[in-house]
């Protein structure tokens, strides 16, 4: 009997279904109402609803609702700073099955050798890993990257079974000004799926940009940036991780009307905070409590999410679908209590049937070492550009103060929350060292260091002493990368990343404990950000406005140049 015929057979209770899922309700995406129902599942797929049927197997869910499995529609699964198989032990019993990811990180560092992990751990995980492929390795000229990716490296990937298209593409002014490089990737992925990133950009240049086919966007940070870029056929991807959150301020836009446009994403979430909030089922809570329709945000959170991507079978509760389902409490506290990926029950068993991938990157921090003098930054007439923080946004400001002195040096100015960053190359490519300055971490001594970067994963530190941030900035070389608090001359936490100066070996709850140690080591330091570490890792991001800093130097990205 073919795989066909035996999923009519179940599906017409010619035969016991596989598993029966008995007694509860399901959430029907298309009216909105919820149906009492049993669900039969044969194989991977839904065989059954609206009716009754017998199975092999028959679970009680009597006073449950089943919804269909999450789809986190962008992500770096390198942020959760565990491998893939971690992240899929991690987030999968929180009801996502499918994430979307851009391997974006690890191919700064590794190049193609770290796309090619995150191919071979898709294969292995139970959850749906689908892999975007990198489209700005490296992101910009401003900045050294561990790698490069052209078209031509790119190519050999596309139709690998996980790939599912060219990932956000940063390059917004490459686009737009016809950057040969940036329309030779785009154009090899005409008529497939190409992700945007393009904060801020409005009217004609969003007009051009949108015009080489690209279809999603998850940096907009308000309702009205995010309307004006639905009503130009984008699919807007809501996006609450651990230092980007947009949730609230575009929750206007998740309506019943939009929700076939909205769709979920973290894009940068810690083991941290999904232990202590949970992850796009976080996010479907909050949106209801604050009065969203929960027919939106399931909808976006599933089947709006499906459609965006092209991932036709799954996203609804229905015969012929994929069984990605989440037994949940109630909608609106959104639980997961029992979880079905492709029709497999998600429990210790199922992760064990894993095959393991070899780590790859565990010798890339080859940055020389570096003493106080390093740090210095000589004075100089009137105001000092300074990268403004801004709590929960990877969105910086340009500010300019006028920065006490200490003998030929520019020093730092507490009584403002101005403190130093530094970003040093770490790639072993050419050295470079840059110092600035920084305002809105809150630090009233000692440093923090980290090889997690974004993009480029340079080192970058903040402190305010000298002596303390090149302690913390050798110690990441002896760590093989990770994070590390030095208060005083002495290490006061850290964690180990050495998967490309990214991803920790460690399972994710041990993660997740050290996480805590060392977000207590910075609070101790005085840092007043809720996830300083993150905070830290975006400081060197120039593809996002409006000032920041790359192992080249300050950055101006409204200009999209390199300050002198």
């Amino acid at each position: 009997m073919s795989q066909l015929e035996r999923f009519i057979d179940q599906g017409t209770g010619r035969e016991p279904a596989d598993i029966v899922l008995k007694g509860g309700r399901f959430f029907d995406l298309v009216t909105g109402e919820l149906v009492a129902s049993d669900i039969a599942i044969a194989g991977d797929r839904i065989v059954g609803t609206c009716g009754n049927y017998t199975g092999r197997t028959e679970i009680d869910i009597s006073g449950r609702i089943v919804v269909p499995g999450f789809i986190d529609t962008h992500l770096h699964i390198e942020s959760s700073l565990v491998t893939p198989h971690e992240f899929d032990r991690c987030v999968l019993p929180y009801g996502v099955t499918t994430v979307i990811c851009d391997p974006h990180e690890i191919a700064n560092v590794l190049g193609t050798e770290g796309v090619q992990f995150f191919l071979d751990s898709a294969l292995e995980t139970i959850m749906d890993i689908r892999v975007q492929l990198s489209s700005c390795v490296p992101a910009t000229h401003l900045e050294t990257s561990g790698a490069d990716l052209p078209i031509e490296r790119l190519l050999p990937f596309r139709d690998h079974a996980k790939v599912i298209g060219l990932a956000e593409f940063m390059n917004f002014p490459g686009v737009i000004h016809k950057d040969p490089v940036c329309l030779a990737k785009l154009d090899a992925f005409q008529g497939g799926h190409i992700d945007g990133h393009a904060p801020l950009l409005s009217g004609n240049d969003l007009n051009g940009y949108l015009s080489t086919g690209i279809r999603t966007e998850h940096e907009c940070t308000t309702a009205e940036e995010a309307l004006e870029k639905i009503r130009k056929g984008m699919h807007i991807l809501v996006r609450e991780g651990s230092v980007s959150k947009d949730l609230h301020a575009l929750l206007p836009i998740l309506t019943e009307r939009l929700s076939p446009f909205i769709a979920l994403c973290t894009d940068d979430r810690n083991p941290l905070d999904i232990a202590e909030q949970g992850h796009l089922d976080y996010m479907i809570r909050t949106a209801i409590d604050h009065g969203r329709a929960p027919l939106a945000v399931y909808r976006a959170a599933s089947i709006s999410a499906a459609k965006a991507f092209g991932l036709r079978d799954r996203g609804l509760v229905a015969p012929g679908w994929r069984a990605d389902l989440v037994v949940i409490d109630t909608l609106e506290n959104c639980k997961a209590e029992m979880v079905f990926c492709a029709g497999r029950k998600v429990d210790a068993a199922l992760f064990a049937t894993r095959k393991p991938i070899a780590p790859v990157g565990l010798d890339s921090v080859k940055a020389r070492p570096v003493n106080a003098a390093h740090f210095a930054v000589p004075v100089t007439d009137g105001e000092t550009p300074v990268i403004g923080v801004l709590p929960g946004k990877i969105i910086t400001e340009h500010r300019r103060y006028r920065l006490p002195a200490k003998g030929n040096q520019t020093a730092v100015d507490l009584a403002q929350d101005i403190i130093k960053v530094a970003v040093i190359e770490r790639h072993g490519k050419n050295g470079n060292h840059a110092n600035g300055f920084v305002q809105g971490f809150g630090l009233k001594k000692g440093a923090i260091a980290s090889t997690v970067g974004h993009d480029s994963h340079n080192i970058c530190v903040v402190g305010v002493d000298e002596d303390d941030m090149a302690l913390a900035a050798n110690r990441l070389g002896e760590i093989k990368g990770g994070f590390v608090v030095v208060e005083n001359g002495r290490v006061t936490g850290e964690i180990a990343l050495p998967v490309a100066g990214l991803m920790s070996l460690e399972p994710y709850e041990a993660v997740r404990d050290t996480l805590h140690h060392l977000r207590q080591a910075a609070f101790a330091l005085g840092a007043t950000l809720q996830e300083p570490f993150l905070q830290l890792a975006f400081l060197p991001l120039p593809v996002i406005p409006h000032l920041k800093i790359s192992d080249r130097g300050m950055v101006d990205v409204d200009r999209f140049t390199l300050m002198g």
